[in-house]
């Protein structure tokens, strides 16, 4: 047997290979755990089929021209809005999210609106069987005629199949239960997901074929299988949203053809998922009024402005060391702002359990939020509700001075819609006599901001 017929010992978990059998070592030193190496031989050199790329040769770039149906709409709002306005020709798209989140049924929903616009499309089911789809699409009230079902896990199978079903788009459901059968790994393992997906990225890109690709996640919320697969792929989308709430978002991590700003709002029904064209009035629907610790911001997402409810809650430590407990925003940057609030604003929190929640399930991520965190925290502590009509804005710094944060008339203009009629800003977002659609009153510093909101 020569080196290169040997087999390798490779690690499931991080794609660690050793000559040897044993443990991962890289496992061990990141997490303490004992990962066993599980034996691979290497694929046959002979008999793996290759697609040869349409152009051999090299071109100037001025040669190359964009096709207009190389961009195709899904018929998906939301979709095509996270996509960058529609699937590319050749585009390898990778989707991921928790069990029961929807994944199958929305890549099923996107395969239907495409077998419309741009039959036939192929959609393999590795996880299930032809009937299970088929109780989920009449339930759904799928029933498009260019869409084609195939319940099978062999990949190399699918691969013959493409030359006589000519599918303009594929969706693999899902990559972890796909196999090559050349490689005597079991489906899921790091090797057969690192193969498929090359195998997968090769045709796609050959025969021009839209692929979608369903991925599950591990529990730490990352997408299970190396991370070599996310490097393959042109788009990643995570597929998110809470079992008790109804709504879904679709957010992209990864995204070649468009911006990785974009998210796009569902709500899960009876008859599948339903867009979300006003996702500002979805998340504040339930909101209440007249509640201490309650506030309005507003992140930008893209081109989009999303107004979210804050909440905070502080309450009287139960024991020496006191609580902090944040969903929906960045923990370290919560806790900045509490030692501002304590060291500017005199607020002893050292002695409070302080909770802090997007309420919704929703999230922000960008620093536009500051000044609604400190101010929902204080109207808690204070007990002082602040008035419901009016949206909170701004970037808050260690001295206690609130920054300018970008977007300042969409995010303006979006509350005005929704019925708010103030808004507490920064003060050089405000500069230069602008007009704003409701009234606007600048601050410079957190004081002032609490002197405003709170008296």
């Amino acid at each position: 047997m020569t080196a290169r017929d040997a087999s390798v010992y490779r690690c499931q978990q991080c794609g660690f290979a050793s000559p040897k059998p044993g443990t991962c070592p890289d496992c061990k030193r990141a997490t303490g755990e004992l990962a066993a190496l599980v034996e691979e031989r290497p694929a046959p050199s002979r008999g793996a089929r290759r697609t040869p790329a349409p152009q051999s040769r090299p071109r100037l770039l001025r040669e190359i021209t964009l096709e207009r149906g190389d961009r195709v709409e899904t018929g998906i709002g939301e979709l095509d809005r996270v996509l960058g306005g529609g699937v590319v020709r050749g585009s390898l798209v990778l989707i991921g999210g928790d069990p029961g989140i929807g994944k199958s049924t929305l890549v099923l929903q996107a395969a239907r609106a495409l077998a419309k616009v741009a039959p036939p499309v192929l959609y393999v089911s590795a996880e299930e069987s032809a009937a299970q789809v088929k109780m989920r699409a009449d339930r759904l009230g799928i029933a498009a005629d260019g869409l084609l079902l195939w319940a099978e896990t062999d990949l190399s199978a699918v691969q013959a199949a493409l030359d006589d079903v000519k599918p303009h788009a594929l969706v693999v459901d899902s990559i972890q239960t796909v196999f090559l059968p050349e490689l005597e790994s079991a489906p899921g393992s790091v090797a057969q997901v690192r193969e498929c997906g090359g195998r997968l990225m090769t045709l796609a890109k050959g025969l021009g074929i839209a692929t979608f690709l369903v991925g599950h996640v591990t529990k730490e919320g990352t997408l299970a299988g190396p991370r070599v697969l996310e490097h393959l792929v042109d788009t990643v989308l995570y597929f998110e949203g809470e079992s008790h709430h109804a709504y879904r978002i679709l957010r992209a991590v990864k995204n070649r053809f468009g911006s990785t700003n974009e998210i796009g709002v569902f709500e899960m029904g009876e008859r599948g998922l339903a867009e979300v064209k006003n996702p500002s009035g979805f998340f504040l629907a339930e909101r209440p009024t007249g509640a201490a610790g309650s506030v309005i911001v507003s992140s930008l997402e893209g081109t989009r402005p999303l107004l979210l409810e804050l909440q905070a809650l502080v309450a009287r430590a139960s024991f020496g060391t006191p609580r902090r407990t944040v969903l929906g925003a960045d923990y370290n940057r919560v806790c900045l702002l509490l030692a501002v609030l304590e060291k500017l604003a005199g607020m002893p929190l050292a002695s409070q359990d302080v909770f802090v929640n997007v309420a919704g399930g929703g999230r922000v991520t960008e620093p536009a939020a500051d000044l609604g965190i400190v101010i929902a925290t204080a109207s808690s502590y204070m007990d002082r509700p602040v008035q419901g009509d009016v949206l909170v804005l701004g970037e808050v710094g260690l001295t206690g001075e609130v920054r300018a944060v970008s977007g300042i008339e969409m995010r303006l203009k979006e509350a005005a819609a929704l019925g708010f009629r103030r808004a507490v800003v920064p003060r050089n977002s405000v500069g230069g006599g602008a007009k704003f659609p409701l009234e606007v009153r600048g601050v410079a510093t957190v004081g002032d901001a609490l002197e405003a909101l709170l008296g």
